[in-house]
């Protein structure tokens, strides 16, 4: 992406906001689950290395199939379950029977068939502070190639807000550090692997190993909405962490109302929105996920 390209971008993007983990810690961390998932993936699901490519796949760059720039990290309302005077998080059996559940909903989606030469495209809503003006409402669409290997296109609406109502539309560079949805493909789909591989790689991580594994698991939900097994999986490794609770009425960032998954804590509290009677995930009280489909060309819609 060229140095104008960017500028437009920051303009038009919420600004980054502090993430549950230090951006090196996090990108460290990120870059060490994904090299074990390539190392460990069937070959017909990943794509090969390119000369001079780096081996970061920061899953914090999923937004760019999924929701906006800098938008990845979620904002909670409820406060965790302490564990009696130790200050651990506990599990609560409430959280785990509707992670469950969840769980099940996501397995019986149906995959799309998706080719190499295809986009993803996913519709988020978010909010940006600008200055001490107030905040834009914007909207955005996103084209990402499959395979990552072709330049895509981001469409951004604001909805209303100081900077005026307007759309722009900008052309997103192929970047190979970027995690593509053949790579989140390669995941594993069997629970307790997934749980191992993403504990093992937020060791030593914080606020608390808790909330460091459930952030990087929040941050795969949004693309593994096309993936059933993946999506089940995420649920069900996250069922297996303590300190998530139930937020009975949770709004995301779109103002559409259902249950919510939170946990951590001050600052760095997550909730996870879903519909209330059919459970689909609708993204965070920062970043609402409105759509999410396969199309054949930027600047097309399924319906189209």
């Amino acid at each position: 992406m060229n140095p104008t390209e960017r500028e437009e971008l920051a303009r038009l993007l919420p600004t980054p906001g502090a993430p549950v983990l230090p951006n090196d810690r996090l990108t460290q961390l990120e870059s060490h689950l994904m090299q074990e998932i390539t190392r460990d993936a069937p070959s017909q699901t990943t794509r090969p290395a390119r000369e001079g490519r780096s081996p970061s796949r920061s899953f914090r760059r999923l937004a760019a199939i999924t929701v906006p720039l800098g938008a990845a990290a979620v904002v909670a309302t409820m406060l965790t379950v302490g564990n009696g005077d130790s200050g651990e998080p506990s599990t609560d059996p409430e959280a785990v029977r509707l992670l469950k559940r969840i769980a099940t909903v996501a397995a019986a989606q149906n995959a799309p068939r998706v080719r190499d030469d295809q986009y993803i495209y996913t519709v988020t809503q978010g909010t940006q502070q600008i200055m001490d003006q107030g905040r834009d409402t914007f909207r955005r669409s996103d084209w990402q190639a499959v395979d990552g290997r072709r330049d895509g296109l981001a469409r951004i609406t604001v909805l209303a807000g100081p900077s005026g109502k307007g759309t722009k539309d900008m052309r997103l560079q192929a970047d190979p550090n970027s995690t593509t949805y053949r790579e989140l493909q390669a995941l594993p789909t069997d629970p307790d692997a997934l749980y191992e591989q993403v504990w093992k790689e937020t060791e030593g991580q914080g606020p608390t190993h808790e909330e460091a594994a459930l952030e990087m698991i929040g941050s795969m939900l949004p693309g593994a909405s096309l993936l059933p097994e993946v999506d089940a999986a995420l649920y069900r490794a996250a069922a297996r962490i303590p300190g998530v609770t139930v937020v009975p009425s949770a709004k995301d960032a779109a103002g559409r109302a259902g249950v919510g998954l939170a946990f951590g804590d001050g600052k760095d509290r997550d909730v996870w929105v879903f519909g209330d009677k059919d459970l689909n995930y609708l993204g965070s009280d920062e970043v609402a996920l409105l759509d999410v489909g396969v199309v054949d060309e930027p600047g097309h819609t399924p319906a189209d």
